[in-house]
């Protein structure tokens, strides 16, 4: 249908409005509501976008020393295997210390 066979089949107010390209003052619509909805959704995403970048750089950083740290924790972990061997050699000087407080102990000193 034409927009002047349907403006007339609602009034004779409407058909004359259709033929004049204006709309009745009550149907005004407002996109405001749209505009604004729209600026806090963008405004929303940019701050989380901003906020989440450097979260992932730093992640990345990160990332790319995690083999340097890898390597010198395992240099570390050689060269102290050594001190495992540590409990042992205090176990066997306070044997040999015992041994020789005794002796002195015999001796009379």
């Amino acid at each position: 249908m034409h927009a002047y066979a349907l403006a007339q089949a609602a009034g004779p107010a409407l058909a004359s409005r259709a033929l004049a390209g204006t709309a009745p003052a009550s149907t005004g619509t407002s996109h405001f509501g749209w505009i604004l909805g729209y600026t806090i959704g963008i405004v929303i995403v940019l701050v989380v976008v901003a906020l989440v970048v450097p979260i992932l750089l730093l992640a990345r950083s990160i990332g790319n020393e995690a083999p340097k740290i890898n390597a010198e924790l395992t240099k570390a972990v050689h060269n102290t295997a050594p001190l495992a061997a540590l409990r042992t050699t205090i176990e066997h000087a306070t044997i040999i210390i015992g041994g020789l407080q005794r002796g002195r102990a015999r001796l009379g000193g």
